[in-house]
């Protein structure tokens, strides 16, 4: 029997997955296709936790002379190993990154930015330290330089020596600026300018890089999340060629459905051990509106392999807490209403009518296609292309990060409506009591009371059933007893709520739930005609679902018509 492979949870480096016994998936045909190409400059933007920094390390280990002697261990199996390069193991490799940077103030950052290229070029010597014969006297050398462009053209004199050239990988290229766009405020975009328009060390590093590109580089690989840093970096430097928007690259990172198969088989995990649908929860990404395939984040199979590998299939936390900070950041940028209002719509009908700006400035950064744009490249929206119109469109790629919408949401509304944070605690019993004995009454009397009730005066003008509904998903899904879905198909339509119980967590639970929701404004709350329109209709769909294909026969389904009347109260009742 074959020995089951270890999950690469959280790592990085090629080598260590590579001789450690760890899974890969083999994306090594995409070094041969990027070396093919007629530039020499090459720009990726792809999601965090997508495995950039992994296909980094893995054109290290192919590209570097230092690891020449390790080729067939590392790559004779795969792809590029059964058919190599003539580079392969040709160049000196050389690696910059700039995450954790300190952006308080220019002049911080200017330090922390020459110290980043100095500890790049010191790393460099300390890489290759079995080459040069003369590394101490190197080191030393490297220490009596004080500028960017020193530090990165002594690396280039020492390469030259050696009549060779250097692969140049430039990893989260935007990390700084992204820190400044996550703090959401107007102070923060004027700090971006100070950093990099009017403090020239970012662009003293791009043009150094340029000046030498012809005599000391071969080529250079860039990878950012966002494009917003393009037209800047672009004036110091000319990034010749973008992947991330071409067809060719879709699959270039995040796993195909063929590959999460072949990962499972590697780290020797049964599929009945697998309770949820991974397709619905973690699929749905596409890099391209005609990519042929769509695409999990790999850092997402990761987190869920290694659950079930630690508690079988009782699995209570679907999303990986690391990614969900990951994405958090983008609450900072919902101080703008427009902002929240596109959130609103996006969430409301699953997908809206746009086109990815393959690049845009700071300053025009809540515009509403470069909003959604950056929702894109956050990794909070896929492209799609609309099946009658052939125009593109971006839609929520899965149901994981459909959940997150729900939960910015309800932070927004609590954050308006701060009494409702009281009624939070309250919710967990009275839902496991709906689960346990089937008594739903006690959870939708504390929502009524604790949030619903509670509801400012200001924001009650503008509440609406959507608005009701996040909150209700959001409680649901964190309450883990239930798997909520948000306008379940069937052949009927689209229920509201349709509660999934977790049967792997809590075999006890026997019942789902189909809740059929509707709101009257406060302003209509005494319309009893309204009221009784509402109502009928909710019976009528609901009656609908029950005898759908999904639903028809099936004794494990309760049905719930909840009618809320603004403030004043509500009607329940099971169908």
């Amino acid at each position: 029997m074959k020995q089951p492979k270890k999950i690469p949870y959280g790592l990085t480096n090629y080598h260590s997955i590579r001789t450690e016994n760890y899974a890969y998936v083999d994306k090594t045909r995409f070094i041969e296709q990027i070396e093919n190409e007629p530039t020499k400059y090459f720009f990726l933007i792809r999601p965090r936790k997508f495995g950039k920094s992994l296909f980094l390390s893995t054109l290290r280990h192919y590209y570097d002379i230092c690891h020449a002697n390790k080729f067939n261990e590392l790559f004779g199996d795969l792809y590029i190993g059964k058919n190599p390069t003539p580079r392969r193991n040709a160049f000196f490799f050389m690696k910059f990154s700039f995450s954790g940077l300190d952006t308080t103030s220019p002049e911080c950052f200017k330090i922390g930015f020459t110290e980043a290229i100095r500890s790049s070029i010191s790393f460099f010597l300390v890489e290759h330290i079995s080459i040069f014969e003369n590394y101490e006297e190197l080191r030393k050398e490297l220490w009596t330089l004080n500028s960017v462009r020193g530090y990165i053209e002594f690396a280039f004199e020492i390469i030259k020596k050696f009549d060779r050239k250097a692969y140049i990988v430039i990893d989260e290229y935007d990390h700084f600026a992204n820190d400044l766009i996550a703090q959401g405020t107007n102070l923060s975009i004027e700090q971006y300018r100070q950093l990099i328009w009017a403090n020239g060390v970012v662009r003293d590093f791009y043009e150094t890089l340029k000046d030498n590109s012809e005599a000391a580089i071969e080529k250079i690989f860039i990878t950012g999340v966002t494009p917003i840093m393009l037209d800047d970096v672009t004036s110091g430097f000319n990034i010749s060629d973008n992947l991330s928007i071409e067809e060719r690259y879709n699959e270039i990172l995040g796993f195909t459905e063929d590959e999460v198969e072949f990962f499972r088989q590697e780290v020797g995990i049964d599929k009945s051990a697998i309770k949820v649908d991974m397709k619905y929860l973690y699929n749905g990404y596409k890099f391209h509106a005609d990519g042929e395939n769509r695409l999990y984040n790999s850092s997402m199979i990761n987190y869920f392999f290694l659950q079930v590998t630690r508690n079988r299939e009782k699995i209570k936390y679907l999303m990986d807490f690391n990614l969900k900070t990951d994405y958090g950041r983008i609450k900072m940028l919902l101080d703008k209403p427009e902002n929240i209002e596109n959130l609103e719509e996006l969430i409301e009908f699953g997908n809206v009518r746009e086109d990815v700006m393959p690049r845009f400035s700071i300053d025009r950064i809540h515009e509403k296609q470069n909003f959604r744009s950056l929702l894109y490249y956050l990794g909070l929206v896929t492209i799609d292309r609309d099946e009658k119109s052939g125009k593109a469109l971006l839609r929520i790629p899965n149901y994981t990060i459909k959940t997150m919408y729900w939960e910015y949401m309800e932070n927004i509304i609590m954050e308006r409506n701060p009494k409702m944070t009281y009624g939070v605690s309250g919710t967990y019993g009275s839902l496991a009591t709906m689960a346990i004995d089937g008594d739903y009454r006690p959870f939708f009397d504390n929502f009524h009371q604790n949030f619903i009730a509670r509801i400012s005066n200001r924001d009650l003008r503008r509440f609406s059933e959507m608005n009701v509904k996040f909150l209700l998903l959001s409680i649901f899904f964190q309450n883990n007893i239930y798997l909520p879905i948000s306008e379940a198909e069937n052949s009927a339509g689209y229920a509201d709520i349709y509660l999934q119980r977790r049967s792997e967590l809590y075999p006890k639970i026997v019942s789902d739930w189909v809740v059929e929701l509707k709101y009257i404004r406060q302003a209509d709350a005494d319309d009893e005609k309204l009221f009784e329109m509402k109502k009928t209709e909710a019976y009528e769909q609901l009656q609908r679902y029950k005898s759908s294909a999904f639903f028809k026969d099936r004794t494990d389904v309760r049905y719930l018509v909840v009618v809320y009347t603004g403030k004043k109260g509500y009607f329940i009742d099971e169908v």
